[in-house]
């Protein structure tokens, strides 16, 4: 009966790998066709959200099944419901990849400046989006605190970003409206961080049973 529940905890690991490579592919699919002007990757962003909504129902319902049909003791129940907590946290990042990416089909073609350092965001969100799901998976409770830390290195980035369009806003030069756009992007961007954070932070909960601010 343990070997049974032991691969299916196994799968549980696989199929949030693969929600977690789908978050990853529609947030780059998303800022591809923002600094690209790339409509048809504006698109597959917003399918692959569907994709992470599915995924989402597939493995609530793993780990509902975990739960009933088997008798997991207390750390396994820390990982399953730790799991149900990621999981809705990856299909926000989902929805925010999403946006960004309907945001962008609205100013492609607009040759606004400000763009460089939403790239540098994008990769930085992305890796920490990885990085939490590498942590659960692994048991990896230093990994999961460099997520956390990371965190940091977005938000600095969001207030670069800011201060930039801003500045831009203020000189004026015809381009206020997409520059709001791009700041809602950057806005958008420091969320997915927040939300890989609370998944690393999941991570450690799973692991201790003792919750971040605790």
């Amino acid at each position: 009966m343990r070997s049974k529940f032991d691969e299916q905890l196994e799968y549980l690991n696989v199929e949030l790998i693969k929600m977690g490579a789908l978050c990853e592919e529609a947030i780059s699919s998303a800022i591809k066709a923002l600094l690209d002007d790339d409509r048809e990757m504006s698109r597959k962003a917003r399918d692959t959200d569907r994709e992470i909504d599915q995924k989402e129902r597939d493995i609530e319902a793993l780990c509902l099944k975990l739960l009933l049909q088997q008798q997991p003791v207390a750390r396994d129940l820390r990982v399953i419901s730790s799991a149900l907590k990621m999981i809705s946290d990856m299909e926000r990042i989902g929805d925010q990849a999403a946006d960004i990416a309907e945001i962008t089909s609205f100013i492609i073609g607009s040759n606004a400046q400000g763009r460089i350092h939403l790239r540098d965001m994008a990769l930085a969100a992305i890796n920490m989006v990885t990085e939490s799901i590498d942590s659960f998976v692994k048991k990896d409770m230093a990994l999961a605190e460099h997520v956390i830390q990371a965190d940091d290195v977005v938000d600095a980035l969001f207030l670069k970003v800011k201060t930039e369009l801003i500045s831009l806003i203020q000189n004026d030069n015809g381009g206020t409206e997409t520059y709001l756009d791009l700041l809602m992007i950057a806005k958008y961007l420091e969320r997915i961080g927040d939300h890989a954070t609370n998944i690393a932070e999941w991570v450690l909960f799973s692991i201790t049973g003792k919750h971040a601010e605790s």
